[in-house]
């Protein structure tokens, strides 16, 4: 994956690859020879920042554009804060420590979830027919605002080298013991649209998968015999299923048995993903007070930790080796540093989103609950 190590603010003869307003035709363009000139440039008190002209549809832009910076009056917040929210700090938390409003901290996770989301998808769509391992999906769960709004959280993992493939949402109904109390509660809360369920999750995410294996060839999925996997897997004929549910537990001290030994083994990959988001993301705690309160920003956050897993994080910290998940899979070739992955700014009309990421980078899943959801609906900001 061709991605620079140097900012973009600190690139001098910078020359800008595309035209950054989305109406452009020059927008879109991904080879060399954009038609632009040099249009002046304006003085901040860090740096000299040079000003463009598209010679297409003769708007000016200038280089802080196509900086993951771009209209940022604290700019030095960014690197800080992606690194508190992957470290276990709650938004109250990062602010005091940076110096900052909470809001201020919301804003700016929001922005880095924003990146996170395209940059995942830039590299999900350069493994386009390269997938060469099994994949092992369970659901992560959750709640966005309250104990009564659960939902779960499809993260499809590499078997080998423990690469997130995705995230895909599903709300659900809350399940276990309630008391009348809690009853009455959760039938006073507003309905959320189901959108298919765990079948209609698992469904989109195979439909993300399919693409990424090589032509020929069948999915090889590994499950903990949830029904939704079996029923949608089982009518797709490049999709081969390997379940390994949970057995039943034993008296207490008892051994474990062998199929729950190859259980474990089988969905290691995921396990640990799960392990690691409870513990270093903080609204996902077991027993938490900083939970989240808009399914948006949940997921806005989880991108952010996928990119972290991905490209930044060692696959194991137990081995000497400093090998990431995105080195196993091709797609670097040393660790990551968040300087670099927050290197340069990614553009939503140049990816491939899913309808489900486009809908979570304009912030359009909203959390009935909550009376006000915000949106992100402007065209030309970050």
């Amino acid at each position: 994956m061709e991605w620079p190590r140097t900012p973009v603010e600190r690139v001098q003869l910078f020359q800008p690859p595309f035209c950054p307003w989305p109406a452009c035709p020059e927008h879109h363009r991904r080879t060399r020879g954009f038609p632009f000139r040099h249009h002046g440039f304006y003085s901040t008190r860090r740096r000299v920042v040079p000003r463009f002209r598209c010679l297409t549809c003769r708007r000016t832009f200038s280089r802080q554009t196509f900086s993951t910076s771009y209209y940022l009056k604290r700019p030095e917040l960014l690197l800080s804060l992606a690194s508190a929210l992957q470290a276990g700090s709650a938004l109250r938390q990062a602010g005091r420590s940076l110096a900052c409003a909470p809001s201020t901290a919301a804003r700016l996770a929001a922005r880095l979830g924003r990146h996170a989301l395209l940059l995942h998808s830039r590299a999900l769509a350069l493994l386009t027919g390269r997938l060469a391992e099994p994949v092992v999906l369970d659901h992560f769960e959750t709640f966005e605002f309250s104990q009564d709004l659960p939902f779960g959280v499809a993260t499809p993992v590499g078997s080998f080298s423990w690469f997130v493939y995705g995230l895909d949402p599903v709300p659900h109904a809350r399940t276990g013991r309630r008391s009348v109390i809690q009853q009455q509660r959760v039938r006073g809360r507003p309905v959320r649209p189901s959108r298919g369920g765990y079948r209609g999750s698992t469904q989109r995410v195979l439909t993300s998968l399919l693409p990424l294996v090589p032509e020929g060839q069948r999915l090889e999925l590994l499950g903990d015999g949830h029904p939704a996997y079996d029923e949608v897997a089982g009518r797709h004929p490049r999709v081969h299923l390997q379940s390994f549910p949970n057995p039943r537990r034993g008296p207490r001290g008892s051994p474990r048995s062998a199929l729950a030994l190859a259980r474990d083994r089988a969905m290691f990959p995921v396990d640990v993903l799960h392990a690691l988001l409870r513990h270093t993301v903080a609204h996902h705690r077991r027993e938490t007070i900083a939970f989240g309160r808009r399914l948006n920003a949940l997921l806005e956050r989880l991108f952010l930790a996928a990119v972290w897993r991905n490209f930044i994080k060692r696959r194991s910290e137990r081995r000497p080796e400093k090998v990431t998940p995105a080195m196993r899979v091709g797609l670097a070739d040393e660790p990551w540093t968040w300087r670099r992955a927050l290197s340069r700014r990614l553009f939503p009309d140049r990816e491939s989103l899913t309808p489900v990421e486009r809908q979570l980078y304009r912030r359009a899943w909203t959390t009935p609950v909550l009376l006000r959801n915000s949106s992100h609906t402007l065209k030309h900001a970050y």
